[in-house]
């Protein structure tokens, strides 16, 4: 599983990542469920799923579709595929084969042999979400997409694949932690790869992390919400008028800056509460607001709620040893201050 939202750094001069601290955040983790083989005729329905399914084809080739569509798309030796809405799913070795419904047809360790299992290959599993986050994903992903294996992007998914393959049949030590880690990495490089060829990437966070043009004020944003950030600050960073850069920003990530800059703090806020018994004021502070009423009134204006409600509502406090957003946020300023001052 990835780590808690703010890391600390290990040296003040370690690069402030948006993507990486978003998807912290929403506590992301790919999980492999499981896979099959098959030879000879066959067809399964998958039902759907209130999770984000992503799908690889390691060896043979099949066609695939939701069933609500009537359009196939053939899935190649090395093809991922991502659903991120909850459509039940088909995949067959041909469109002409009525399908068998999944449910019962794999054994407890989500594993199944279709035939003599010699043609196909095929992994499949789902990304866990942090449910009061979950929006943050869903609001940025397409409800399909489908990486080609011929595709440049796609280099990366090969050796990936393979060792993941060996890493589940092994049984070698530590295979447990290596194939999640390499799932992990898996659904990264899908990401990466969708941010690469999408050419209609909606406006949003998942595509302002990657505009270069303004990834210098996404990292002073990230790396120190507190600080009183304005226009001029994040325009002179990225090499831009104000008026240019307010543009870009916007047509990036679908808000303007300084919205972001208080989403973001927002975000980092409820995070804390629901992790944390860090006093009102002392958060407030560490987010840039000068009293605890104004923190409050921005909070709610955001989210909905008050924050105490929000901590009221939700708590899920770890161990007293634990590092709290709250605590790494302040090793994060710390580093920062430390490089711009």
């Amino acid at each position: 599983m990835l780590e808690s939202t703010h890391c600390m750094r290990d040296s003040p001069e370690m690069e402030i990542d948006p993507l990486s601290d978003m998807l912290r955040l929403a506590k992301v983790e790919a999980v492999v469920t499981g896979g099959f083989s098959a030879g000879g005729p066959w067809a399964i329905r998958f039902p759907p799923k209130d999770k984000i399914m992503f799908m690889a084809v390691v060896k043979g080739e099949c066609w695939g579709r939701p069933e609500d569509e009537d359009q196939w798309v053939k899935f190649e030796t090395g093809d991922i595929g991502l659903l991120a809405v909850p459509r039940a799913f088909i995949l067959a070795n041909a469109p002409d084969v009525p399908p068998v419904d999944a449910v019962g047809l794999f054994s407890s360790d989500g594993q199944a042999t279709i035939g003599d299992g010699s043609d196909l290959i095929y992994l499949g599993g789902h990304v866990l979400l942090d449910p009061t986050q979950a929006s943050l994903l869903s609001s940025v992903l397409p409800p399909w997409i489908h990486i080609h294996a011929a595709s440049p992007q796609a280099t990366a998914f090969r050796a990936l694949l393979v060792q993941l393959v060996e890493e589940r049949a092994g049984r070698l030590p530590g295979s447990q932690l290596a194939s999640a880690q390499l799932t992990q990495l898996l659904f990264i490089q899908i990401l990466r790869a969708h941010l690469k060829t999408s050419t209609l990437m909606p406006a949003g966070w998942l595509k302002a992390s990657a505009d270069p043009r303004i990834s210098p004020a996404l990292r002073l944003m990230h790396g120190a919400p507190s600080r009183p950030w304005n226009l001029e600050d994040l325009a002179k960073a990225c090499g831009m008028s104000r008026t240019t850069f307010a543009a870009h920003f916007r047509s990036a990530a679908g808000v303007p800056p300084l919205t972001y800059l208080t989403d973001w703090r927002m975000r980092l806020a409820e995070q804390t509460l629901r992790e944390s018994n860090v006093p009102l004021t002392t958060l407030a502070r560490s987010l840039g607001y000068a009293s605890e009423s104004a923190f409050s009134n921005a909070f709610k204006r955001v989210t909905g709620k008050s924050p105490k409600a929000c901590r009221a509502g939700e708590r899920d406090i770890g161990s007293s040893s634990a590092q709290t957003p709250f605590d790494a946020l302040l090793h994060r300023q710390g580093d920062i201050a430390a490089t711009t001052s």
